[in-house]
């Protein structure tokens, strides 16, 4: 009798070593400072889910990253049903990054997306070693995410019209360190090179 194989992680290699990382916008928004940041995670949605058609069309994959808000029992599927029956702003981002089922998802713990998380074996496996990183909040869990990146030789780029926080001038102190301190480029979303389509 012949043996099944293992399910296979990733079965398809990220085209280009590139991922990209959607960090905290699926979301019920009913988290402590959450009516401060919704309005920046809305107004940066779309440029996302631009972004993420693209990526999908160059063989990109996606891979949703969310908080296990602290329970150990969260489901990511059922965060999505939920942020969409909770309706407004909220409902809106989630529908307009809906995840299809090619894409991936990471729960974490804490701030960055590879503390206590699979996506390091993750990437590994799709052989992805350049991050495109976007999402909320860019000067608490992009930061850590993209420093715990370069702490591992991953390179990161942060496009800066797909990353927000509290406040602009938040936002905008996360984009001068990522340049300055990180080394990180933080492009135009449009303006990031992609690999040709498949």
């Amino acid at each position: 009798m012949a043996r099944s194989q293992p399910p296979v992680l990733a079965p398809v290699p990220a085209a280009g070593q590139t991922a990209l990382l959607v960090i905290d916008m699926i979301s019920c928004w009913d988290f402590p400072d959450a009516e401060k940041l919704l309005p920046g995670a809305h107004a940066i949605a779309a440029r996302i889910a631009t972004l993420k058609a693209r990526c999908t069309r160059a063989g990109v994959p996606t891979i949703y990253v969310n908080d296990n808000r602290g329970r150990w029992r969260s489901d990511f599927p059922k965060l999505v049903e939920l942020s969409l029956a909770a309706g407004g702003a909220g409902a809106e981002i989630t529908s307009a990054l809906l995840p299809q089922e090619a894409d991936y998802f990471v729960l974490k713990p804490k701030q960055s997306a590879f503390f206590a998380t699979p996506l390091e074996l993750l990437l590994a496996y799709l052989k992805a070693s350049r991050l495109i990183v976007t999402g909320v909040a860019s000067d608490q869990c992009i930061v850590a995410t993209v420093a715990d990146a370069g702490m591992r030789d991953l390179e990161s780029i942060v496009p800066r019209d797909c990353v927000a926080s509290q406040t602009a001038a938040r936002n905008e102190r996360f984009l001068r360190q990522a340049k300055e301190a990180l080394r990180v480029s933080t492009p135009l979303a449009s303006r990031i090179r992609l690999p040709a389509k498949r």
